[in-house]
């Protein structure tokens, strides 16, 4: 694990050693560098398989590759094998340099036979190819931006930055989208220039001209016969391989545990399969209703885990400057779990596995019952829907708790306006900005200056690309797409890579995902059970009543703490809004935000959330002022409301 960066063409070398600089947190046992005038490469590492002798750059036998790489490569024991047999020579024990070998045979096809999260640069001097690759899920991230006639690539933005000459500025097309979806998809960041290498993507540089392409496909379509009970064996059996295969490690490995079924499985089969008790690290809250610490303590004392867990008041407005500078983009309340964890679990291992996409992958979220639910509740006549039920629905109370009453009332009654993939893809926006907030809230010249308006088209291109068939699969299809490369598994990478902390996720591996994708629809969704072939299989490790309580999540009480302690911190923000100062955001709008959120009219944290981040990304990129003073800002209105 670590970070990397580098530049195709002329006199690279300085700006790779800035870039580095700026990744550090991602590798701290050292650092190496290459440069041949036409190629410089970077790297820092964070020592895991192979500590004393995996140093990269790695070349191949006769130096003319090089290869840096960020990530494990899980089938690396049996491609190495497979490569010795072939006469191929290896310098190192690392898993990583399997690639540099497969390359020799296969070219650029060698990602077709990678099993693992990776993020890779391999420089081929004899062709005077550069190519650049990222994982079939988008574990790992890698972002790219012409600079002048040099092609400049890392693993952060913050480092194509430091190499930069130009002065950050704001992508307005990838704003637009991040307002209504929460994510930044496909190819977009907030900074004008930049560009993320999307998952499953590779790109080829040769003399000035840049090359993309997709080499691994997801597909639903294909179904494995058998009974149910074949099916859960079955599935059984690939999660025990898969999570012994994300085991490769040199170092200790433990595991986050939530508290949920998915980090609570993947633990229990590590307990099975380690030589000795598996360190555990669970995070919980002081606020009721939002803790889930008693559930993962049940959990690591079912499984006969070393736990280490601590409850936090959530401090959380002082850590969202820290947390955005990590993420190069505005943090999410999710965000804030995987933080504090691998804040703790780095004091004690390099290496953790959890349980990212369970939900994605065996449907686990609400939302996959509510679409349910919501074509149920379409079939009410209109006049009764509209001119009863809306009105009554209307004068539910808002209370600001999780997964409120109103919240889902409201949510139901919308939603029901809507049929397949327009009904899942406006779900996606109903607690951001939907198309007529998003207007709201964008001036007319900004507006006039997207490109691209439509931001559900990117979420329908997924559910109607054909590649599922099902309602649910194609609703799985969607996330695995989308929210998975472009969300939680952006967010779990630096927020885990922030405190040197490497964070595998078994649920995401390509191989499980496939097998995930080839079971029937039913064995996910059962009626409005969620994840039930998954829950079959958690109940062989887990207690019952862990395998059958509803999903929580982790969070915190926004909603109420923005109409309390945060909203000086809201008013003083808002009040000095730099979108407003840019003539992209409209102040009324904003302001219509707050007065209804405060009065009590609706709940709107997660809309003000999105802004108030927005606010203190710009401070902090495009204003270049450092974490601490922006953390200085954020206490003096806060003292200032107090």
């Amino acid at each position: 694990m670590c970070g990397i960066a580098g530049a195709a063409g002329h006199g690279g070398g300085a700006l790779v050693a800035r870039m580095i600089g700026a990744l550090r947190h991602r590798g701290p046992d050292g650092e190496g560098y290459f440069e041949d005038g036409r190629m410089a490469l970077g790297q820092c590492r964070l020592a895991i398989v192979d500590p004393a002798n995996g140093r990269q750059p790695i070349a191949n036998e006769d130096g003319t590759l090089q290869l840096v790489c960020n990530g494990e490569i899980y089938n690396s024991p049996e491609l190495r094998r497979d490569l010795l047999a072939r006469g191929h020579r290896f310098r190192t024990g690392t898993d990583v340099e399997v690639i540099l070998h497969l390359y020799e045979e296969m070219g650029g096809d060698c990602v077709r036979r990678l099993r693992g999260m990776f993020a890779f640069a391999l420089w081929d001097s004899r062709q005077g190819t550069l190519l650049l690759a990222r994982d079939h899920l988008g574990q790992k991230p890698l972002y790219y931006a012409l600079d002048g006639d040099r092609l400049l690539f890392a693993s952060e933005v913050k480092a194509i930055l430091a190499a930069r000459s130009a002065s950050p500025r704001i992508d307005l097309d990838g704003l637009w989208h991040y307002i209504s979806l929460r994510f930044l998809p496909d190819e977009h960041t907030l900074f004008g220039g930049i560009r993320k290498l999307p998952a499953a993507t590779r790109l080829t540089w040769r003399d000035g001209r840049m090359e993309t392409e997709r080499y691994w496909q997801l597909d639903f379509t294909r179904k494995r016969g058998g009974g149910e009970r074949e099916a859960i064996d079955a599935l059984d059996a690939k999660l025990q391989e898969t999570v012994r295969a994300h085991l490769l490690s040199d170092v200790p490995v433990g595991a986050f545990v939530s508290g949920g079924i998915d980090s609570s499985l993947v633990a229990a089969i590590m307990a099975r399969h380690a030589a000795g008790p598996v360190p555990s690290f669970s995070i919980g809250v002081e606020e009721q209703g939002f803790d889930e610490l008693p559930y993962a303590r049940m959990a690591a004392q079912a499984c006969g885990l070393e736990a280490h867990e601590r409850r936090v008041h959530a401090d959380l407005v002082h850590l969202v400057p820290a947390m955005v500078h990590a993420l190069d983009e505005p943090s999410d309340p999710f965000g804030v779990g995987v933080y504090l964890a691998s804040r703790e679990a780095a004091r004690r291992v390099k290496v953790v596995l959890g349980g990212d996409g369970g939900d994605e992958n065996f449907a686990g979220y609400d939302r996959f019952a509510g679409q349910r639910l919501a074509g149920w509740y379409a079939l009410l006549p209109g006049w009764l829907r509209g001119g009863v039920m809306g009105p009554a629905i209307g004068l539910l109370p808002e209370t600001f708790a999780y997964k409120s009453l109103a919240q889902k009332a409201r949510w139901l009654q919308r939603m029901a306006g809507f049929t397949a993939g327009e009904r899942y893809a406006e779900s996606m926006s109903f607690h951001r900005f939907d198309r007529d907030r998003q207007r709201r809230l964008f001036t007319p010249e900004a507006q006039r200056a997207v490109a691209d308006p439509d931001s559900l088209a990117r979420i329908l291109v997924h559910f109607d690309s054909g590649h599922a068939a099902h309602p649910v699969d194609r609703m799985l299809y969607t996330d695995l797409m989308t929210r998975i490369p472009d969300h939680l598994l952006m967010i779990v990478d630096r927020m885990s890579m922030a405190h040197s902390l490497e964070c595998r996720s078994p649920l995401l591996d390509v191989e499980l995902v496939e097998h995930a994708a080839g079971l029937p629809a039913h064995l996910k969704l059962r009626g409005l059970r969620l994840k039930h072939a998954l829950r079959e299989v958690a109940a062989r490790y887990l207690p019952a009543e862990l395998v059958n309580r509803p999903k929580q999540g982790f969070g915190f009480p926004l909603g109420a703490w923005m109409r309390g302690e945060l909203r000086g911190l809201l008013e003083g923000a808002f009040a000095q809004s730099r979108f407003v100062e840019l003539g992209l955001f409209e102040r009324a709008a904003l302001r219509t935000l707050l007065d209804e959120h405060l009065s009590g009219a609706q709940d709107h944290s997660y809309r003000l959330w999105i802004v108030l981040n927005l606010e203190i990304w710009h401070r902090l990129f495009l204003e270049g002022r450092s974490v601490d003073a922006v953390c200085d800002d954020v206490a003096s209105l806060m003292a200032k409301a107090a």
